[in-house]
């Protein structure tokens, strides 16, 4: 009778663990991976100004947590030189149904002094569908700065889209080593006509780019007798691995 009692309150204890486990482990997201490549393009300004840039975000995680490689960069092709290369490592999770928050570095190199910077930032989905992006940026000298970005897929047909876009940078301190000053430093409007070969997976597109550096950050770029704004035809593709 005690060994019939004792294996009815084990049973009573461990059986409901045992489902929960089972239920958590079968409600568990996959792990998932894979690259976006959310622009490879030429850009074709002045006779001085040729470019190829890249933006990709390379990933691993699951719904609950996700690593990011988000890389940036443009290449001077006439000056065989980059104009900027930035790299960031990042974790991310959902705070909301619509939007997560990311935290880790950045690295900026080769073009002037690099810099290392901690960041956090939210991305998601706002009101419309607009897909936005919001980031906060502290260097190892203390130097704070933001970013936000703003893009939108408008359906012109299921596979004919056109994808107006808009990057804003403020610095909230000078950084005279990059020639950074306090304010709005730049910022780029785009506006790009993309047509889906293979749903989604591969969409060539052409466009407009329009790069500006403003306030002080421009005051600078003029006495240095630098261009402070460019307008780009370019030529791209989307891809999907």
């Amino acid at each position: 009778m005690k060994k019939l009692i004792l294996s009815a309150v084990l049973a009573a204890i461990f059986t409901p663990v045992a489902l929960a486990s089972k239920a958590h482990a079968q409600s568990a997201s996959p792990l998932v991976y894979g690259m976006q490549v959310e622009e490879l393009e030429l850009r074709r300004g002045d006779e001085t100004e040729d470019r190829l840039v890249w933006n990709l975000d390379a990933f691993v995680g699951k719904d609950e947590v996700r690593f990011r490689w988000l890389s940036q960069g443009e290449y001077d092709r006439k000056g065989t030189s980059f104009e900027g290369l930035e790299n960031q490592f990042v974790a991310q999770t959902p705070v909301s149904t619509f939007f997560d928050v990311k935290a880790g570095v950045r690295i900026d190199t080769p073009k002037g002094p690099d810099r290392w910077y901690g960041v956090i930032g939210l991305t998601g989905l706002a009101p419309q569908w607009f897909d936005v992006e919001a980031d906060l940026f502290v260097s190892e000298k203390g130097d704070a700065s933001g970013r936000l970005k703003a893009e939108y897929e408008l359906l012109i047909t299921n596979r004919l889209i056109l994808i107006p876009s808009a990057d804003l940078n403020i610095a909230f301190s000078d950084d005279a080593d990059i020639e950074i000053q306090s304010g709005p430093t730049s910022t780029e409007l785009g506006l790009r006509l993309s047509y889906d070969v293979v749903d989604r997976l591969f969409s060539p597109y052409v466009g407009v780019v329009y790069e500006s550096k403003l306030g002080d950050t421009a005051d600078f770029a003029r006495s240095e007798g630098k261009d402070f704004q460019t307008w780009f035809g370019v030529v791209g593709a989307r891809m999907v691995f």
